[in-house]
C-alpha cells in the first residue's frame, strides 16, 4: 500500500501516540481522518498536519458508541471518498490489583465500573471502528490495512486485568479479521508497545520511571516515533498481516 494519497483514520489521533502517528504519516502524503473525543487537542493535531501539507480532517466520535462510530465512518467517505487505512489507538487506563489485601484482610476490589469503562473503549471501540472500517473498504472495493494498537501487557500486567485482557482480546480479534478480510485484499496487524515516553510517563515519579528503564535491556525508553516507523512499515508491507509487531527494546525477551 502506497502511503502518499491514501486515506488513514486514526483513532485517539488528537494526543500521545495517536498524534504521533498521525504527523509521521502526513510526512510521507497521506490524508488523515483524525478521530477523538478532545475537539481542542484534535484540532491542534489537525493544524500541525496540514502545516505539513497533509489533507486532513477531525471528527468528535465516541468508540465506545456505535451510531457515533457509523456516523463518523459515514462522514469519512463523503468528506474523502475512500478509506485505505485505520489506525485503532484510542485507549484508556484505569488500574488496580483485583484485590487490595492488609493484613489478609481484603481492602479494595477492582470495580466493574473500572473493568467495564476499559473493555469498553479498548476492546469494544476496536471491534466498533475496525467493523465499521471494513465495510467502507468492501463497499468501495479498496484494499486497505487495519492496525490495531495492542501492548506487551497482554500476557498480564500487575494491577492491570482490565487492561490486559483488552489489549489480549485485540490480539485475537487481528487475527480473525486477518482470516476473514483476506478474500476483500484487506490486511490486519497489531502493535505491541512497550514501555514508550508519552504524556502519561512523563507523570510517573522519577524512581518509578528510572526503575522501568533498568528493566529493559536496550537501556533507554521506546519514543513514540518507534511507534509510528512501525507503522508506515506496516502500512507499505502488503505480505504483513494477522501477525503482532513487539516494539520493546527486547523487555519481553
Amino acid at each position: 500500500m502506497k502511503i502518499q494519497g491514501s486515506v488513514i483514520a486514526i483513532t485517539g489521533g488528537a494526543q500521545g501516540l495517536g498524534k504521533a502517528m498521525a504527523l509521521g504519516l502526513a510526512k510521507k502524503g497521506a490524508c488523515l481522518a483524525l478521530i477523538d473525543m478532545n475537539t481542542e487537542r484534535l484540532d491542534e493535531t489537525k493544524n500541525e498536519c496540514l502545516a505539513l501539507g497533509a489533507h486532513t480532517q477531525t471528527y468528535q466520535c465516541n468508540v465506545t458508541n456505535e451510531p457515533d462510530v457509523e456516523k463518523t465512518f459515514d462522514n469519512i467517505i463523503a468528506d474523502f471518498g475512500q478509506l485505505d487505512g485505520l489506525i485503532n489507538n484510542a485507549g484508556i487506563l484505569q488500574d488496580g490489583l483485583l484485590v487490595k489485601v492488609k493484613d489478609g484482610k481484603v481492602q479494595k476490589k477492582l470495580s466493574l465500573s473500572q473493568w467495564q469503562a476499559v473493555i469498553d473503549v479498548n476492546l469494544t471501540g476496536v471491534f466498533l471502528c475496525g467493523r465499521e472500517a471494513s465495510i467502507r473498504m468492501i463497499e468501495s472495493k479498496r484494499e486497505g490495512c487495519i492496525i490495531n494498537i495492542s501492548s506487551i501487557a497482554r500476557d498480564g500486567n500487575i494491577g492491570q486485568t482490565n487492561y490486559s485482557a483488552a489489549k489480549a482480546g485485540v490480539v485475537a480479534m487481528t487475527a480473525t479479521w486477518a482470516k476473514e478480510l483476506a478474500p476483500y485484499g484487506i490486511r490486519s496487524m497489531a502493535v505491541a508497545p512497550g514501555f514508550i515516553e508519552t504524556e502519561m510517563t512523563d507523570s510517573m515519579r522519577p524512581e518509578a520511571k528510572a526503575h522501568m528503564k533498568a528493566l529493559i535491556p536496550l537501556g533507554k525508553i521506546g519514543q513514540a516515533s518507534h511507534i509510528e516507523q512501525s507503522v508506515a512499515h506496516i502500512f507499505e508491507n502488503d505480505y504483513l498481516s494477522g501477525r503482532v509487531i513487539e516494539i520493546d527494546g527486547a523487555l519481553r525477551v
